[in-house]
């Protein structure tokens, strides 16, 4: 259980790092909104996340990756949804910078990741 939680912080971090890297950039490079450099972080993120979950966090659930992608995909895919929710009405409320409230977001996104994750997406059959 340990061992999970570590690869799941280290895979949250390595995805949430890309995401935030991405937003950022497309920001100040392009001058792309925020909540339109998200989509970009996010999808890239996605498959970061996905990866290294499957591969070492959740790699003894023993999910076939045809039935972890999906649900893990509906997974994320929910959690983004809430995520540029959450983002779109803490840019339009707060006068904080957008790459704070990115980071706040994210965070508050990985806990409901893990949950679903290790209860869902990668179910499978546990090597005996």
């Amino acid at each position: 259980m340990k061992a999970r939680i570590g690869w799941f912080l280290a895979v949250g971090c390595a995805a949430a790092a890309v995401h935030f890297a991405i937003v950022v950039r497309l920001v100040t490079a392009t001058a792309l909104a925020p909540l339109a450099a998200n989509v970009a972080g996010w999808l890239v993120a996605l498959l970061v996340s996905f990866t290294g979950h499957w591969r070492l966090t959740f790699r003894h659930e023993r999910a076939p990756w045809r039935q972890a992608a999906p649900r893990f995909f509906a997974i994320s895919l929910a959690g983004f949804a809430v995520n540029e929710a959450a983002y779109a009405v803490l840019l339009h409320l707060s006068g904080w910078r957008y790459d704070v409230l990115l980071a706040i977001v994210l965070v508050g996104m990985a806990v409901l990741t893990y949950l679903l994750s290790s209860r869902w997406a990668f179910l499978g059959t546990a090597r005996p």
